[in-house]
């Protein structure tokens, strides 16, 4: 008996101490978990504020449009939006003090590299850039802190970019205008499908890497009670398609032909 006991001596302290870890993993497991939710829906819900961003700095843009008769200079990049904050070139700081650089941010759609993009590489034709001299060659157009559109009433603090280029199903092989002569369309087709058609793509920053990008494709169209939407008018045969530069005529408007989130 007095054997069995000296070996029994101190198992109650092993047992409160595997008690102990027991507790202690137990409780370093809610707190890792409370924290894992906390950073998700943080996580949430800066991306979807940010996805709100770039669809504010969208409708403003769209109604931007609306009172630009020439789309050549969007395309050339020789007309601005009224909301920039200075040039597009360079870094700009964010609210958590990362910072953003919009040339690399173009130089990315354009070319896939950080530095300037050569002709030869923006033509190249590539799995997400297939259509070689019509690949879009992207413009800055708006840019700037998303609380400037309305001081009043957002207090926000995302930073959005917005950027234009021409409807890569163009034939023209010149992404710098819209809807030029006909030169690569497949035989018998008299019309540039493209003429009167832009892509527009915002970008949305914001704190803890909150990054969402919507594009629209938005087009100049007929809006009347008696007259359906339609695509600009058809040009001719006898310009061979040739609308570069056309301003709409009476009763026209920018409408937005399709709407997606890109991931």
């Amino acid at each position: 008996m007095t054997r069995q006991l000296h070996c029994e001596r101190g198992i109650a302290l092993v047992v409160v101490l595997m008690a102990m870890v027991v507790m202690a993993a137990t409780g370093a497991a809610l707190v890792l978990a409370a924290a894992t939710e906390s950073r998700i829906a943080r996580n949430f819900r800066n991306n979807t504020e940010a996805r709100y961003a770039a669809e504010a700095v969208l409708a403003r843009v769209v109604d931007e449009l609306r009172g630009i008769n020439d789309w050549n200079l969007l395309l050339s990049g020789n007309l601005r939006s009224t909301f920039v904050d200075g040039e597009p070139g360079g870094p700009r700081v964010l609210a958590d003090s990362r910072t953003i650089d919009i040339g690399a941010i173009l130089n990315d759609l354009n070319c896939r590299q950080v530095s300037n993009c050569s002709d030869a590489a923006m033509d190249a034709i590539t799995a997400d850039r297939p259509w070689g001299a019509n690949n879009p060659r992207w413009q800055p157009f708006a840019w700037g802190y998303l609380k400037r559109l309305l001081p009043a009433a957002i207090d926000s603090p995302f930073y959005v970019v917005v950027m234009v280029a021409d409807d890569p199903s163009e034939c023209d092989d010149n992404p710098l205008v819209d809807g030029g002569a006909l030169v690569s369309c497949p035989q018998g087709v008299k019309v540039n499908p493209g003429a009167g058609v832009m892509d527009v793509r915002a970008e949305a920053f914001g704190p803890f890497g909150a990054h969402r990008v919507v594009e629209v494709t938005v087009a100049r169209g007929v809006h009347s009670a008696d007259v359906p939407d339609v695509m600009p008018a058809e040009a001719s045969a006898e310009n061979n398609g040739n609308t570069a530069g056309s301003e709409p005529g009476p009763g026209e408007a920018v409408r937005i032909l399709s709407w997606r989130e890109v991931k």
